[in-house]
C-alpha cells in the first residue's frame, strides 16, 4: 500500500535548513496498522502530510497503492485523496457552516455520488450520531466532533486512513471510545491505517510501532517508543 524510497524533507528557518526526514525507506502492506511515535517536532505530521500529497517532498519517491505521487499534478493528487485516502486531524477540521450530516456527505458529494447523503446517514449511525445529524460542529462536544470527522474520513471506505493524534484533544474516557471506534471501522473495512500518536494504548493496538527521531524511522517497542 505504501512504499517510501529515500524520502527526505527539510524546512528553512531563517538562514538555516532543518531536516526532519532523512532518506527514509518504508514499506507498509495493505490492511496493516502502523503507529508513528516520537518526540514533538520530529516530523511525524510532516510524514502524514507527504503521504496525503498535501506537502511536496524534496527528494525521494512516495507510492500509494502503486501510484507514484510525483507523477500526479494537483488535480491528480486531489483525485487520489478523494478516492483512496481518508484523513483524521487532531483538531477535527469540520466545516463550521455545515451540519454533521453535510460534513460527512461532503467528500461523496464532491465525487458526484448520488447516494452521498444516504451513505452519510449510515456512517453517522455507525459512529452513534444519527440523532445529531442536523447539529452544527459548534453544537457538538469534542468527542462528537471527532466521531463526525472519523465518519467523514471513512464514508468512502478508503484504502488508506491517515490519523494525526486522533485522541490528542480529548479526555481519556472519550479518547478511548474514539480509539475503539477507529480500530473497529478499520477492521471492518480493511483499510490500511497509519497514525501518529503519543498514546501508548493506541500504539499497542497497531501491528507495528515505528519511532521517528533525528529524521530516521526505526522499529520500537511501546515502552521505549512512546515515552521518549
Amino acid at each position: 500500500m505504501i512504499e517510501l524510497s529515500r524520502l527526505s524533507m527539510a524546512y528553512g528557518i531563517g538562514d538555516e535548513s532543518v531536516r526532519v526526514l532523512d532518506d527514509l525507506n518504508l514499506s507498509i502492506g495493505a490492511g496493516e496498522r502502523v503507529a508513528i511515535v516520537g518526540p514533538s517536532g520530529s516530523g511525524k505530521t510532516t510524514l502524514l502530510l507527504l503521504l496525503a500529497g498535501l506537502e511536496t517532498r524534496q527528494r525521494g519517491d512516495i507510492r500509494i497503492n502503486g501510484v507514484a505521487l510525483d507523477h500526479l499534478d494537483a488535480d491528480g493528487l486531489a483525485d487520489l485523496r478523494r478516492d483512496q485516502i481518508g484523513i483524521v486531524f487532531q483538531s477535527f477540521h469540520l466545516v463550521p457552516s455545515l451540519t454533521a450530516l453535510d460534513n460527512v456527505a461532503l467528500p461523496l458529494e464532491i465525487a458526484g455520488r448520488s447516494d452521498a447523503r444516504l451513505r452519510a446517514r449510515t456512517m453517522l449511525a455507525e459512529v452513534g450520531l444519527e440523532a445529531r445529524a442536523r447539529h452544527y460542529p459548534s453544537q457538538l462536544s469534542g468527542g462528537e466532533q471527532q466521531r463526525v470527522a472519523l465518519a467523514r474520513a471513512m464514508v468512502h471506505e478508503p484504502a488508506l486512513l491517515l490519523a494525526d493524534e486522533p485522541t490528542g484533544n480529548l479526555d481519556s474516557h472519550t479518547g478511548e471510545r474514539i480509539s475503539r471506534l477507529l480500530f473497529d471501522l478499520q477492521s471492518r473495512i480493511g483499510t490500511t491505517l497509519v497514525l501518529v500518536t503519543h498514546d501508548d494504548s493506541i500504539a499497542r493496538r497497531c501491528d507495528r510501532i515505528l519511532r521517528l527521531r533525528d529524521g530516521q524511522l526505526s522499529d520500537a517497542g511501546v515502552d521505549d517508543a512512546v515515552s521518549r
